[in-house]
């Protein structure tokens, strides 16, 4: 069987270029805190990173600070602050973060104090794309970065979190963007690396990973790759909205990111989907998740006033640079054979 991959959203496959860098980095020895040309050499592999990262990213003049991932930049940023967080934001922003900012049903939050908030600039489920305020405290880029246009020299966001493995690096590195100056105690502490801001022997092989896919994504994006991945997202989203009329498109008429569709057909449970489809060839996620063996509805889409019935029907199908019409294609039509015998069972 032909596997397709639609699950883009939850990791990307590791890109060429990153894979690559990621060996040449393996055969370097020094650890970057040593002053001799072993450890220099490991230190001038992440300062390249980090400008290819500031450059793709748009961060000319900001700091950057490596962490293991956006869970732990979170953890760096918003831990021990109470800012404002609204219910739509990632389970590792949610952590943190006091729910009390408002969600509208297109998806859209009111920041009313921004300076004291967070508020992700994409939504990982429904891909819906948030007008930032400014003077904004923390803004999770992590879905942004590599699929959209933006800068964070742009968004007036005192600190950003961003991810490799969203964007063809490897999984297990991230980082903070800050603005230079910015007061940021270290949660983890010790030898005083990352500006004295994030303390361990740095994940060499990992951050040179992210500067190279980082610098990759940057190319797509300039390339238009991600108008193509648009294109095969509306064809997917048109051949199931003319099929199946009792399912509803999540942000169908909001800005969303170019690759993501979320969808709910009431009384058909997420999970179920994700399991017939996965059997089928395909890998795309639920819209709800398990906890503790029992189903609970997708949070972002009660937030934004759905019942339990239909957050917990919905699924999200989230495209690559790679995926191709024909492999959107084949997903409706598979989807769509499966949804007519759910109809003819309900029925």
């Amino acid at each position: 069987m032909i596997r397709i991959y639609l699950d883009h959203n939850a990791t990307t496959p590791l890109r060429p270029e990153a894979r690559e860098a990621m060996i040449a980095a393996m055969d370097v020895c020094g650890n970057p805190s040593s002053v001799h040309a072993e450890g220099r050499a490991a230190k001038s592999l992440i300062e390249r990173a980090r400008a290819q990262i500031a450059s793709a990213f748009g961060a000319d003049g900001a700091d950057i600070v490596f962490t293991s991932g956006s869970t732990e930049g979170a953890a760096l940023t918003l831990g021990g602050r109470d800012l404002h967080g609204a219910a739509v934001e990632h389970d590792a922003v949610r952590a943190w973060v006091t729910e009390d900012l408002t969600v509208d049903s297109s998806g859209r939050v009111q920041v009313i104090d921004p300076a004291n908030s967070t508020l992700q600039l994409a939504n990982p489920e429904t891909g819906i794309v948030q007008t930032l305020p400014s003077g904004l405290a923390v803004t999770d880029a992590t879905q942004a970065f590599g699929k959209l246009p933006v800068a964070f020299n742009w968004l007036d966001s005192q600190m950003a979190l961003i991810s490799a493995h969203k964007l063809g690096g490897p999984k297990g590195v991230g980082a903070v963007v800050m603005r230079r100056g910015t007061d940021l105690p270290a949660q983890i502490k010790g030898g005083g690396q990352e500006m004295g801001r994030r303390s361990g022997t740095e994940n060499v092989i990992g951050i040179a990973g992210f500067g190279a896919a980082a610098e990759a994504a940057a190319r797509d994006l300039a390339n238009g790759v991600w108008e193509q991945v648009k294109e095969f997202r509306n064809i997917l989203e048109k051949a199931l909205e003319a099929s199946s009329k009792s399912t509803i498109f999540v942000g169908k008429d909001q800005d969303r990111l170019p690759n993501t569709l979320c969808f709910a057909t009431p009384g058909w449970k997420g999970e179920t989907q994700v399991m017939q489809m996965d059997l089928a060839g395909f890998a795309i996620s639920a819209g709800s998740a398990c906890s503790s063996g029992k189903v609970r509805a997708s949070a972002v889409l009660t937030a934004m006033g759905y019942d339990e019935v239909t957050a917990a029907s919905a699924i999200r199908v989230s495209l690559g640079p790679r995926t191709t019409e024909e492999d959107v294609l084949r997903f409706a039509e598979t989807w769509l054979e499966k949804e007519k015998k759910h109809r003819a069972r309900a029925a």
